[in-house]
């Protein structure tokens, strides 16, 4: 029965590169045609797979109904906070998780420091929008048209001196860390507070949320903070392939043994 299974799914990324005929699929799985025929057949019950007009196979629409509802149901937090956890035990720092919804962005998970300072950051609150790591992320991934308009209609309020002052440098920023894949905020909401945050991953390789470590510079300095990015992106990743479906890295499944 599992081989049976097996070779049913085997089919669908061999029809997600193309329309194929029931004797192409069969020399792809290295079966019959009978075998290959009565295995398209229940996938074509289930709807998975529909037969073209001209005999060939292709994926069905029930397989990308089946994938839309199950990125909407998908809850990037619930699968984030144990990594979250994990960074946080690991850095003794603050870890937030935020995400991009109706103009603003939104910090939807929080693990506090260890020690006794403590930022005023809370969850579903928004975020600063023009200095915080996280947003840089989150709106640096949108087309070019959106990413302007977003900056023109921003306010840039000169939290300290290291603040975003407009929506050119806000732009030239966000190009730079769309280039670099991670993001920055030394000191331009709070003088004393660094952050230093990664992207967080749909399969369409879209960011779906953002995460970052935060710490004040009585307690780390922005350079040691700076020197925990591997760390954070490592983090971001697992939770990406996590949300994706993809399967762990060797490195992953070390760490959690």
């Amino acid at each position: 029965m599992s081989q049976t299974v097996d070779r049913a799914l085997s089919i669908l990324p061999l029809l997600a590169r193309g329309p194929a005929d029931l004797g192409q699929v069969a020399d792809r799985l290295g079966v019959h045609k009978s075998t290959a025929l009565r295995l398209l057949r229940t996938l074509h019950e289930h709807g998975l797979v529909h037969r073209q007009q001209d005999q060939r196979y292709r994926l069905g629409a029930r397989l990308f109904a089946l994938a839309q509802e199950a990125v909407e149901n998908l809850d990037v937090r619930e699968i984030a906070h144990p990594h979250l956890l994990a960074l946080n035990e690991r850095t003794g720092h603050t870890v937030h998780l935020a995400v991009h919804e109706e103009g603003e962005v939104v910090y939807i998970d929080k693990v506090e420091s260890r020690y006794p300072v403590r930022m005023y950051s809370r969850i579903g609150k928004p975020v600063a929008i023009t200095v915080a790591a996280v947003a840089k992320l989150l709106l640096a991934d949108l087309p070019e048209p959106e990413r302007r308009a977003v900056a023109a209609r921003l306010d840039y309020p000169p939290y300290t001196p290291r603040s975003t002052p407009n929506a050119a440098a806000f732009l030239e920023e966000l190009a730079i860390v769309r280039e670099q894949g991670w993001a920055t905020d030394l000191g331009g909401h709070e003088e004393s507070i660094n952050c230093v945050g990664a992207p967080v991953r749909g399969a369409d390789g879209r960011v779906v949320a953002a995460l970052s470590v935060s710490a004040p510079n009585v307690v780390v300095t922005a350079e040691e903070l700076l020197a925990l990015l591997p760390q954070v992106r490592r983090t971001a990743d697992d939770i990406s392939r996590e949300y994706s479906g993809e399967p762990p890295t060797k490195e992953a499944e070390d760490a959690s043994a």
